[in-house]
Parts: structure tokens; sequence; C-alpha cells
């Protein structure tokens, strides 16, 4: 008797086990078809936009590629190149470094932060493109490919993998996202820790319902000029 009640309990064990694995193989499966056809649309919009940035930058005495693209990471680990509109001066990187080693103030919010409220090295022309939420439009390129997905975690930098210590495993399940939780949590001056807790939990918590949810906030995020992620 007490046979048949534990492999009447495994029976069932394995029952709930294949219907989450057919859930969350649908989930990722729709998820994708979705990513592909907002990626498509994302890049015929970026087409007029790439013009009008390009024919203001050139107008303000800035010729240098309106592109940047950076080294992040991705799903399980895996670096990618990740597109974005250029909204920093071209030294960006090199500049981030002696403003590191001289302004202390600059140090210590970055040190905590990964980001800095009022960046001297974005540009007149960043700060309006930041603003209006496009600086991120190039990164459907990386949607259509599959690097990123419309919804999901922040795309980390490498240098950061180090500082997100325990969660780090967690967030790297998911594909980083053009938004996502943190984006639209209205925490987007948190600190770097309360940041990867968000973020942590996306990852635990992904779901049709939850992904919906985000999809509709983050239209709020951009009317009130939020979740501008770097």
């Amino acid at each position: 008797m007490h046979s048949d009640s534990v492999i009447i309990e495994e029976a069932v064990t394995n029952d709930m086990i294949s219907k989450s694995k057919i859930k969350k193989a649908c989930y990722f499966s729709i998820k994708r078809f979705c990513d592909i056809i907002v990626g498509i649309i994302g890049m015929i919009v970026m087409i007029p936009l790439t013009l009008v940035i390009k024919i203001i930058s050139i107008l303000s005495g800035d010729f240098h590629s309106i592109f940047f693209k950076q080294q992040r990471i991705g799903k399980n680990g895996k670096l990618f190149t990740m597109y974005k509109f250029r909204t920093m001066v071209p030294n960006a990187d090199e500049m981030l470094k002696q403003l590191m080693k001289t302004d202390k103030k600059f140090r210590e919010e970055y040190s905590i932060n990964k980001k800095v409220k009022n960046d001297p090295r974005i540009t007149k022309i960043g700060r309006i493109i930041r603003k209006m939420s496009i600086d991120e439009i190039p990164q459907f390129i990386n949607v259509f490919k599959g690097n990123m997905s419309l919804i999901g975690n922040r795309p980390y930098l490498p240098r950061e993998k180090e500082d997100m210590g325990s969660y780090y495993n967690e967030i790297v399940k998911t594909k980083p996202g053009i938004t996502g939780y943190w984006q639209v949590s209205g925490k987007e001056h948190s600190s770097f820790e309360e940041r990867l807790k968000l973020e942590s939990e996306y990852s635990k918590r992904q779901g049709f319902k939850l992904d919906v949810k985000i999809f509709f906030k983050t239209f709020g995020a951009i009317v009130h000029g939020h979740g501008a992620a770097e």
C-alpha cells in the first residue's frame, strides 16, 4: 500500500515537472517570436531616427559615429556586442578612468551606483536623446539577432561581473532586455545592490504575466523620463 502511494506521488510530481517544462518552452518560444516582430519594427523606426541624429550631430560639430558599440554580458554569461546611439563623448571610457582618479564625488557615486546622475561625459545632444529614451533604439538589432529580448535584465558590463557577486548566476539565466523590472520599478536611482536584487527577482519570476506588466509600465517610465539604462 505504501509502495503504491509512493508510485502515485512520483507520477504526480513527474507530471507537474513535465507541465512546467512545456509551459516554459511555450513562454520562451512565444517571447522569441514577439522579439523578432518587435525587432523588425524597431529597425524600421531606427532608419529615419539615424538620419535625423546624424544631421543634428554634424550641425553641432560632432563628426564622430553616432553609434556606440560595447561588449556586454548576455545569457549564460556569453559576451555579445550591444548597439546604442552614442550619447557620450567619443573617449568616454578614457574620461571615466580619469574622473575616477581625480574626482572624489564622481568616484564615490559611480562606485555605489555604477552610474552618475549628472555624468559630465554626456553630450548636449546625448542628454536630449536619453530624455526621449531613444538611445536604446539600435538595441532592436540585438533583439532581432537574439542577443537580447524586449524585456529582460540590464545588459551588464564585463567589468561589473565581480561586483555582481552571488546575483550573477541568477541574472545571467535571462537574456538582457531593452526594458525590464528595474527600469519600471520607479527605483532608477537605486544603488547597484538594489538593482541586482530586483533583476535577480525577475529571473526567478519571469513569465507572461510579469512581462505584460513590465511592457505597459514601460510607457509610463518613458513619459516620466525614468529607467534609462547605461
